[in-house]
């Protein structure tokens, strides 16, 4: 699922993709192209609105920082106009939780919030450096635009709370339908959590033939997966994306076609920088050509995170071992772990 496109370069891991170069069968019609790629890519956050920056080192401006306030893993890689976005940003926290929260009168003190499970205090943000690290996410994600970061935390309030978010966490989906569709399951090599979604097997028609319920359950698998972040060594995931068993050529129904929209634009502005790494197993090889022929339209951070594989078990173990411990991934894709799904 994605997200508008500044030029960016990458700091988090890379790989080199897993993409076939045999001679590739006849293009599909563009308008058949063009829905196979949408497919892959969306809907996923944080693909795409990521900035430009490269891998940090602690500037020496910094050091007044760590005297000011509490400091992480996470919070000491920030750059020095990473720094001075973050203190503007966080100036404007009362107005923000104001609009958000008490928008027929502005008089009324801001109170502290939950969001992704830290506390957010508007009027003592620098108290909590795990804080920090969530402000930064709406900055990068707008490429340290400081009025554009408050518009996208501003909106990112006001969904949350329409959506429901406390009760969509309470609720229970079939299991019958979404059981065996989505996992979140071990970490890679740096802690990170890792999300499974499996496409083949399932009865498309059925998962999509209620949109908002669909979304809904989405919504709860992406915040189960946040919930394993600690903003504080870790606050990134890694998504793996399995068409073993799909045609991705016989077109998408209505209702398919309107879930992937919403959720790619729930994911885009609600949930910024939280991909670090993504993963499509089971490729046919139509569709890695199609990937190679959309490639000069996406932004280069989106192609430093998508790694295309293709049927072969050694080449999906081969992409995926270097970045996920043997023994936390699933046997089916080369590990010792538990499979996913009997």
């Amino acid at each position: 699922m994605s997200e508008s496109t500044p030029t960016d370069t990458v700091s988090e891991p890379q790989i080199v993709e897993k993409v076939s170069e045999a001679t590739a069968p006849e293009p599909a019609s563009k308008d058949t192209a063009a829905e196979a790629i949408d497919t892959v890519t969306a809907p996923e956050p944080s693909d795409v609105t990521e900035p430009t920056r490269t891998t940090p080192t602690i500037p020496e401006a910094t050091a007044e920082e760590e005297d000011d306030e509490p400091q992480n893993d996470l919070t000491a890689k920030f750059t020095a106009d990473e720094w001075k976005a973050l203190k503007e940003f966080r100036t404007q926290l009362p107005e923000i939780f104001g609009k958000a929260y008490h928008p027929e009168d502005f008089s009324v003190k801001a109170e502290s919030i939950k969001l992704w499970g830290v506390t957010v205090d508007p009027h003592a943000p620098k108290d909590d450096a795990r804080v920090s690290v969530l402000l930064m996410k709406f900055l990068r994600a707008r490429n340290l635009d400081v009025a554009q970061a408050h518009e996208m935390l501003l909106a990112t309030l006001k969904w949350r709370q329409d959506f429901g978010i406390e009760a969509i966490m309470a609720e229970k989906f079939d299991d019958a339908i979404f059981g065996k569709l989505g996992f979140v399951v071990g970490h890679d090599k740096e802690d990170r959590p890792v999300n499974y979604n499996l496409y083949g097997g399932q009865d498309i028609k059925v998962v999509f033939s209620d949109v908002p319920r669909f979304i809904r359950w989405r919504v709860q698998l992406m915040e189960r997966s946040i919930e394993l972040l600690d903003f504080e060594k870790v606050d990134q995931m890694v998504q793996i994306h399995d068409y073993a068993g799909v045609s991705l050529f016989t077109g998408r129904d209505p209702n398919q076609k309107a879930a992937a929209a919403e959720a790619t634009n729930i994911f885009q502005n609600h949930y910024p920088e939280f991909l670090s790494i993504k993963f499509f197993l089971n490729v046919p090889t139509v569709l890695t050509w199609i990937f190679w022929l959309f490639k000069p339209l996406m932004s280069a951070k989106t192609l430093a995170k998508m790694n295309i594989v293709g049927t072969s078990k050694s080449a999906i173990a081969s992409a995926l071992l270097p970045i996920i411990d043997e023994t936390e991934l699933p046997k089916r894709y080369g590990g010792k772990a538990d499979d996913l799904v009997e």
